[in-house]
């Protein structure tokens, strides 16, 4: 990968004297809660991350109907666009209700900022603000243009940002995700697991349990046997996990139930799989005389995979790193995120790239503060090198 010199221990000492600041901000988008279904909380937050982005860049607020809005930010180089740009992913929503904020308030103690959606995933848009600024006080001209996305529904599925995703990644050359890194160390996520999710509806015949069972047909028992083919799709060796994580089904033990469901985790490693795990799992067939069952769902995001380009965008990061003094790793993770979407378009995508911390999804989320300037000279290094 071709790259201009870039000051990487420059732009470090810029981010330092802006942490102060990097804090504030990040307060600031953490006490706007933006749970994913609360589209008008959602908004409010959107708002506020577009409106620190008009200080830097050229920022479009893209409405939707049932999720919230997306905010796309550009930063154009002044010298003329080149045919490819960089795209950078995050989102605004977070898993938490409205009411977590007053349980668990934003506070800054034993060298954490501490407070729901710091690390998964607000820190990380943090992160890009303040790489633009270091840039434009260093001076540096990005290569290509940038194209920031802050979509509005990551954690449940990222429906309303799917085919602007699509769109803006086939034009860039390389996409980041500014998602939580992998572990105390931060390490870039260089693999996800692809992931499907189906039900398994059970519809069978209700009888008498002791004065005639032989007339129903027993909806508990039929999705047993479904889930023990279920099990048998497993395959460690390739990447492959089926889990059925959450069962109902029945009403009173003297009752042949006629009804029973299964909610499904699926996880795969590699793309070639998605398709035939697919059929085979909305293939599924009774095995009682008389039950039926319905199938619904399937593969929902492809995995990320290990290319040739992402390796080569992993190696250009670490290099970066190096220049400021840390080892950036690589991991792989059986979770998903949007750049699972962009890797299967087979462009060279790095995830894992935001605020080093811990604790996502839980009250102990929390960034690493002394960490905040240093993955933001990271994410400024490739934002002007690729």
């Amino acid at each position: 990968m071709k790259t201009q010199a870039v000051p990487m221990l420059k732009l470090q000492e810029y981010l330092r004297g802006q942490r102060e600041a990097m804090l504030e901000t990040l307060r600031q988008f953490v006490e706007i809660e933006s749970p994913s279904s609360d589209k008008a909380a959602v908004d409010r937050c959107g708002a506020k991350v577009a409106e620190e982005w008009r200080r830097r860049a050229r920022v479009e607020i893209l409405p939707h109907n049932v999720r919230g809005n997306l905010v796309r930010a550009e930063i154009a180089p002044r010298n003329g666009e080149s045919e490819k740009q960089v795209f950078v992913i995050g989102h605004v929503d977070t898993v938490y209700p409205i009411g977590t904020i007053a349980r668990t308030p934003f506070r800054v103690a034993d060298g954490r900022a501490w407070g729901p959606g710091t690390f998964d995933m607000k820190g990380g848009i943090v992160l890009a603000l303040f790489a633009a600024d270091a840039l434009r006080a260093a001076g540096i001209e990005p290569r290509r243009k940038l194209v920031f996305l802050w979509t509005s529904d990551e954690e449940i599925g990222s429906d309303a940002a799917r085919a602007l995703i699509d769109s803006e990644a086939r034009k860039s050359a390389a996409v980041l995700v500014l998602e939580p890194p992998f572990g105390p160390d931060g390490r870039a996520k260089t693999q996800r697991k692809g992931i499907g999710g189906i039900d398994v509806i059970v519809h069978g015949r209700a009888a008498h349990a002791g004065i005639n069972p032989e007339e129903g047909v027993n909806a508990v028992h039929e999705l047993a046997l479904q889930i023990a083919r279920l099990i048998e799709m497993n395959d460690p060796r390739r990447g492959i996990t089926v889990q059925a994580n959450v069962i109902s089904g029945g009403t009173t033990s003297n009752v042949v139930p006629d009804s029973a469901r299964t909610q499904v985790d699926v996880r795969f490693s590699n793309l070639a799989d998605a398709k035939p795990l697919e059929e085979k799992l909305l293939g599924l067939q009774p095995i009682l005389p008389g039950a039926r069952i319905e199938v619904l769902g399937g593969i929902n995001r492809p995995p990320l995979e290990r290319t040739k380009g992402v390796e080569e965008l992993f190696h250009h990061a670490q290099a970066l790193a190096r220049e400021l003094g840390f080892e950036l790793g690589e991991a792989s993770t059986g979770g998903g995120s949007d750049g699972n979407l962009t890797g299967a378009l087979g462009i060279p995508t790095l995830d894992g790239i935001g605020a080093v911390g811990d604790g996502a999804h839980s009250e102990r989320e929390c960034v690493v503060v002394d960490a905040l300037p240093q993955r933001a000279a990271l994410l400024a290094g490739l934002l002007a090198t690729i």
